[in-house]
């Protein structure tokens, strides 16, 4: 039976190697390769976070009867829609731009609810990614909706 473990390479010496390998590899490989899958999820669940809570937020300022109902509506809308992708409500951000503009230049507008008004709603979260300190915090996705109201309303 020696003679076999010799000629498979299996001697005395090398009893154990295959385990050192085996957690050498698994560092080496396997907790990079996890951190950088919860990264990605990290961004993407920002970015779900972001898309859903403008186009709720949107939606619920659309349909309201008045800009200050419309505005808490939406704002209560939005934090659902980041609440249901687990993300902080904290790290969100909503703001309404002019028809047309893009999202650079929201924060200084705010719609009338006229009928046929045309305005984006803009939902920006920041993305929280695993085992970062806490004051980086660039990473943002930014969620875009244009709401047109119905030229034919009541009121």
């Amino acid at each position: 039976m020696r003679w076999l473990r010799a000629r498979l390479g299996m001697l005395a010496e090398e009893r154990g190697s295959a385990l050192v390998e085996f957690v050498f590899i698994a560092l080496v490989v396997f907790v990079p390769l996890v951190y950088i899958v919860a990264g990605f999820s990290a961004v993407q669940r920002g970015v779900f976070a972001s898309q859903a809570a403008a186009r709720e937020a949107g939606r619920a300022m659309g349909t309201a009867p008045d800009p200050v109902t419309g505005q808490e509506r939406a704002l209560r809308a939005a934090q659902l829609a980041v609440e249901d992708q687990s993300v902080d409500v904290t790290d969100m951000r909503l703001a309404y731009a002019p028809a047309g503009s893009d999202c650079d230049a929201a924060g200084s507008y705010t719609p009338t609810l006229a009928p046929g008004e045309e305005f984006s709603v803009c939902v920006t979260v920041t993305v929280r990614i695993p085992l970062l300190p806490e004051f980086i915090d660039a990473n943002t996705a930014t969620g875009q909706f244009v709401v047109e109201r119905d030229r034919y309303v009541d009121g």
